[in-house]
């Protein structure tokens, strides 16, 4: 399976977002939230993003499955 940029970004951000709910699961710390404030738009455009990455990774187990 040949990767293109698009892969490659949305992997980045599904462990981004893995890493966050790590940090909120294990010290209740929401690392995004803090940084670029609670709920603010950048925080919300942020979550955004990841989440539609996270429904991408669903494209990524696809062609993965389909090899």
């Amino acid at each position: 399976m040949e990767r293109n940029w698009l892969d490659i970004v949305s992997l980045i951000l599904i462990i981004i977002g893995a890493i966050n709910w790590g940090l909120i699961g294990f010290f209740n710390l929401d690392l995004v939230s803090t940084i670029f404030g609670t709920m603010s738009m950048i925080t919300r455009i942020i979550f955004a993003v990841v989440g539609i990455a996270g429904i991408y990774s669903l494209v990524l187990f696809w062609k993965l499955k389909a090899e």
